[in-house]
């Protein structure tokens, strides 16, 4: 998948990216600070019909939220980790083997801890007001 988009647009790009990518249940969001990615999945969140509130884990690290569509979502921001260990010692490992999906932010983080099956999903900033999303070959 390939798409450009402002902000007029998210949802319905929200939608086919869902479409493409529900088939794996850890999604990792790659793009630099400011991109949009929280904005991204707050769209994708309400795509899937989550009525809680929505808001960056960054501090959190995690946050859980209840999805009409696709059941317990949870969003993860793992900027401020350290390392791998941390994220194991944080209990990371246990939600990407949870089977829920996760949305994840800042997955360079701890690459190492990552599915074979991740669907990676990457964010350009273009404009201030556009953005570029695509995926990996071998995700689609």
């Amino acid at each position: 998948m390939d798409a450009i988009f402002g902000l007029p647009q998210i949802q319905s790009v929200a939608k086919a990216l869902w479409q493409v990518g529900k088939k794996h249940k850890v999604w990792a969001f790659h793009a630099e600070m400011g991109t949009g990615k929280t904005t991204f999945i707050h769209a994708l969140c309400e795509y899937l019909g989550v009525k809680d509130a929505i808001s960056s884990p960054t501090f959190a690290i995690v946050n859980q939220y209840d999805s009409a569509e696709a059941g317990v979502l949870l969003h993860m921001d793992w900027y401020r980790l350290k390392d791998e260990e941390e994220a194991i010692m944080a209990g990371i490992e246990d939600h990407l083997l949870s089977e829920q999906y996760c949305f994840i932010e800042w997955p360079e983080k701890a690459p190492g801890l990552l599915p074979d099956d991740t669907f990676h999903v990457y964010l350009q900033l273009l404009d201030p007001a556009t953005r570029r999303l695509y995926t990996d070959a071998e995700a689609i």
